[in-house]
């Protein structure tokens, strides 16, 4: 089992021993750690923080840990209960709180659980302030409420209908267009929260929703990351029911894949390239993904006239650099929409909003609309970490290996070739090396995977 501490949060699995895995007790360290640092930001009196969660399973006893930590510390708790994480990062400043917890270990499996920490702008924190969370954790600088200055819990359980209207409200979404093509569209929600945030927002615009996998009750029926392989059920029902398009969704709600007509997979990194495609169109700007994204993204943004750049691999830093250029959009290959018209937050009920619209005004199957875009084809592998591996010491000779490329290290090691890349980089949420490549088929996308991998094992020896 694990626990994984890093500058975006504490993530480990359920039971075992303290320091080795997500226990009750690790929890409770690490959001008095989050409860300490905000007190330390802030001069005023009282704080208030909102906190919501995925269906996981462990979700209500990490969250209870998590709330009345909180409460110890004298801070008052917005309790939006079972929600996403986009709709955490939206509910922070609409409740004028210093920050937010979401409590949902994203695409990892259900024996997995986390706590990802927000500043009071809605948005994960920095580097600087993760370092700063994680040193008071290890030192235990804690300084609890007394009995008279103890903090309380407030409930709020309609975040997701707010978040809804929120949506529907964006200029470049239009629900009265996407209602007259009486859409149908077969959801999978891997049985979490999506399973109450993707439905109603469908079901506003005028979608029939034909629900698969979307009782929030924590037990995934299949890997919950939104991969292709993960996907039969819901490639099957789509061709089953004859609908339009198919939508998979991880725990969180933050990540967002497609299926075509047919069953077949839109491609988790097409979802952003389509989104921004609409958006561009409509308001011409810069994009941002990050290292591991389609250079397909690059070539949409610009046909549209637009500038493209790519940052070091996290949501915070994908959010700096679109701050920096003035991003009209940005997000992450992985299927992840982030929308400074709505939020700084990668948000699947955003990017679903706007795949309808765009539908519903260009007229395309969703199959021809992938066809319009570059053909890139990825492959993702990862290398499982053994304690004796020494990730810097062959991330470096990767880099000298290919130093007459055009080579990154901006994070782990990026090599760009003329008609593929490779990006390796070690995890920030799992005990892996991830490896990513594109190429302009499958097979040598694939094959330079292998390629790259054997190289790894050769200099581990």
């Amino acid at each position: 089992m694990s626990l994984i501490k890093s500058i975006s949060g504490i993530r480990g699995t359920i039971g075992g021993n303290t320091g080795d895995n997500l226990t009750p007790i690790d929890t409770v360290k690490f959001a008095a750690a989050y409860g300490t640092w905000l007190k330390a930001q802030s001069d005023k009196k009282s704080l208030k923080v909102v906190v919501g969660r995925d269906a996981r399973i462990s979700g209500k006893m990490i969250m209870e840990l998590t709330m009345q930590t909180l409460v110890g510390l004298g801070i008052e708790v917005i309790d939006i209960g079972l929600s996403t994480t986009p709709t955490v990062e939206i509910a922070v400043p609409k409740e004028q709180a210093d920050g937010g917890i979401i409590l949902t270990a994203s695409h990892n499996p259900k024996q997995w659980n986390a706590l990802k920490l927000l500043n009071s702008k809605g948005e994960f924190l920095d580097a600087q302030a993760g370092a700063r969370i994680l040193e008071i954790a290890e030192k235990e600088e804690y300084h609890f409420a007394d009995v008279d200055d103890l903090g309380k819990i407030t409930s709020l359980k309609n975040y997701i209908d707010k978040h809804i209207e929120e949506v529907l409200a964006l200029n470049l979404v239009d629900a009265e267009k996407v209602q007259q093509k009486k859409f149908k569209v077969v959801v999978d929600a891997v049985n979490s929260s999506g399973g109450i945030a993707i439905p109603p927002l469908l079901e506003k615009m005028g979608v029939e929703v034909i629900k698969l996998y979307c009782e929030p009750n924590g037990h995934f029926p299949h890997n919950p990351e939104p991969l292709k392989e993960h996907l039969g059920d819901i490639c099957k029902l789509v061709q089953e029911e004859q609908a339009d398009f198919g939508i998979v969704v991880d725990p969180d709600v933050d990540r967002l894949a497609f299926i075509d007509e047919t069953g077949e997979m839109f491609g988790e990194e097409y979802t952003l390239v389509a989104c921004a495609d609409y958006v561009l169109s409509k308001t011409p700007g810069n994009t941002v993904s990050n290292l591991s994204s389609s250079r397909a993204l690059r070539d949409v943004t610009e046909k549209h006239h637009g500038k493209y750049q790519a940052s070091a691999v996290g949501e915070v830093n994908v959010v700096t650099l679109m701050k920096e250029s003035d991003a009209v959009i940005g997000g992450e290959g992985n299927g992840g929409i982030i929308y400074p018209e709505s939020h700084y937050g990668r948000d699947s009920l955003v990017g679903t909003a706007l795949f309808l619209t765009f539908l519903a005004e260009n007229g395309m199957k969703v199959s021809e609309l992938r066809k319009s875009y570059p053909a890139y084809f990825m492959s993702k592998n990862k290398i499982e970490l053994t304690p004796d591996l020494d990730v810097d010491g062959i991330l470096k000779a990767v880099e000298q290996k290919y130093a007459s490329e055009n080579v990154s290290t901006v994070d782990g090691v990026k090599i760009d070739f003329p008609e593929n890349w490779v990006h390796l980089r070690k995890s920030n949420t799992e005990p892996i090396i991830r490896i990513y490549t594109e190429a302009k088929s499958q097979k040598q996308a694939d094959e330079l995977a292998q390629r790259m991998i054997a190289e790894i094992k050769e200099i581990a020896g």
